[in-house]
């Protein structure tokens, strides 16, 4: 059987009016005309607002509007409980009306609102008894109901807007087949697909199936953990056949609670892909560095035995050398590891003293907060270190066998951005001072006295050799380096 829907709606005691997406009035019913006062012809092919003015910012422009633009921006059925919208009456007056209005879309072929069909009821009379209205509250619930849903539109509103805008990629996937129920800007760039709304993820997004991301979201589901991807390696296919894209994202899969059970899974996270291959090539260049440092290093280790090879009496100055290359390699190994930002002041006393002392060095304490040092910091104290282990060695508490050296640091009580660090040798052969400074102690004092807010001071003492060194290590330097 084919029904005349128009027929039936022209014969309908219920007015009804059709208007297209931007408001221009296209059709109407005979009860329309007669609760609105209007002829066919005063209003069709004119916009809503033209047949039926109102000011702009009023309640009653504002309010229509609104549920208008909301229908087709949303392609879903908009109502509004209550309205004041005072008509022109056939003598020129204004006559107060107050409406109740249902707007329905009504979609084309393709999906989008072609037309607003728009079905509204005189309520009027009913708002004017009063006292039915003092009794029942019937339109001040309204009032307030509709007022509620006002403000949790504008509020859902608001957040899809910036769901939408977020710079890091976002979607939410509902069901156990992972189905997409919203996706940002940022995801459809990342993915390289536009409709995903809808469609189940191994559909949309075949590649990641091999990939093992289905069975991590189901794992989510099932256990209701979160999961979190740290600079994981990801390909997406943006054409079939064409070579894959690869990123490093960050990223969680989130589970989404209801009724106890999980009903979505909520993904968010950002591409960090530059981030991890400028980290790539900075090691890169990092190993490039210390492989030509240490060709370096081995040229002048080189030169030095060849120039000291015929000088008589040249042997441990020679040795000398070469061991303060080594230690010198040490520090820049140090730093290599550390990607030449800030290394640990612990594993620079350790590195430092242990292959100078050898199988002496379990009789050197090492005792200190956690501080981390400069790259410029590092090779001076390196350097320091070296010198008083050798000289601890030759004449100090390492060359007999009961000797020990303390070594500890800690911030100066007046300024805590100062470091203080004591060498103390206890137990060894008793000091005799000299009376003139070495190229070991000169090394010492010089060295750091390079390096800003440093110093070092040697202090001859019969019961052993005291260094004290002080560092200008900023508390805040510190701190960056151990978030780092």
């Amino acid at each position: 059987m084919n029904l005349d829907f128009e027929s039936l709606f022209s014969l309908s005691p219920n007015p009804y009016v059709v208007m297209d997406r931007n408001e221009t009035i296209v059709w109407m019913n005979d009860a329309y005309l007669r609760a609105t006062m209007r002829t066919r012809e005063s209003i069709i092919g004119r916009r809503m607002f033209d047949a039926f003015p109102s000011d702009p910012g009023s309640d009653s422009f504002e309010l229509l509007s609104a549920s208008l633009k909301r229908v087709v921006e949303t392609a879903e059925i908009d109502e509004i409980a209550l309205i004041r919208y005072d008509i022109a009456s056939p003598d020129g007056s204004m006559e107060q009306r107050y409406w109740s209005a249902t707007h329905t879309p009504l979609l084309d072929s393709a999906g989008e609102v072609d037309a607003i069909l728009q079905h509204t009821v005189d309520v009027t009379e009913l708002h004017r008894l009063r006292s039915l209205r003092d009794e029942s509250g019937l339109f001040r619930r309204a009032d307030a109901v509709q007022h509620r849903n006002l403000d949790l539109q504008a509020q859902r509103a608001r957040l899809t807007r910036m769901f939408e805008q977020a710079p890091g990629f976002m979607a939410v996937l509902v069901g156990p087949d992972h189905e997409f129920a919203m996706v940002n800007e940022a995801y459809t760039q990342l993915v390289g697909r536009e409709q995903l709304i809808g469609r189940k993820l191994a559909e949309a997004l075949p590649e990641i199936v091999s990939q093992g991301f289905i069975e991590i979201l189901d794992e989510v589901r099932r256990s209701g953990q979160p999961y979190n991807g740290r600079s994981q390696e990801v390909y997406f296919e943006i054409e079939p056949g064409a070579p894959r894209d690869r990123h490093f994202l960050d990223f969680i899969y989130q589970p989404i609670f209801e009724n106890g059970d999980v009903s979505a899974i909520f993904v968010q996270g950002q591409d960090m892909t530059e981030v991890v291959e400028a980290a790539r090539h900075q090691d890169l260049l990092i190993n490039e560095l210390n492989h030509r440092v240490k060709n370096t290093l081995a040229i002048v280790q080189s030169l030095a035995s060849q120039s000291f090879r015929n000088v008589e009496m040249a042997g441990s100055a020679r040795q000398s050398f070469e061991e303060r290359l080594r230690a010198l390699a040490g520090a820049h190994n140090l730093l290599t590891d550390a990607s030449w930002r800030m290394t640990s002041l612990a594993e620079v006393v350790r590195e430092a003293t242990a292959p100078a002392a050898g199988a002496d060095a379990c009789r050197i304490e090492a005792s200190g907060p956690d501080i981390s040092l400069s790259p410029r910091l590092t090779v001076a104290l390196t350097m320091a270190l070296h010198e008083l282990t050798t000289n601890a060695m030759k004449y100090g508490a390492l060359s007999n066998e009961t000797g020990c050296i303390r070594i500890a640091w800690f911030r100066e009580a007046e300024d805590s951005d100062y470091l203080a660090l004591d060498w103390q040798e206890l137990g060894g052969p008793p000091v005799k001072p000299s009376g003139r400074k070495g190229f070991g102690s000169r090394l010492i004092e010089r060295g750091l006295a390079a390096e800003y807010g440093s110093k070092a001071e040697l202090d001859f003492r019969e019961e052993g050799l005291h260094c004290r060194i002080g560092l200008y290590v900023p508390e805040c330097v510190a701190a960056l380096a151990g978030q780092a």
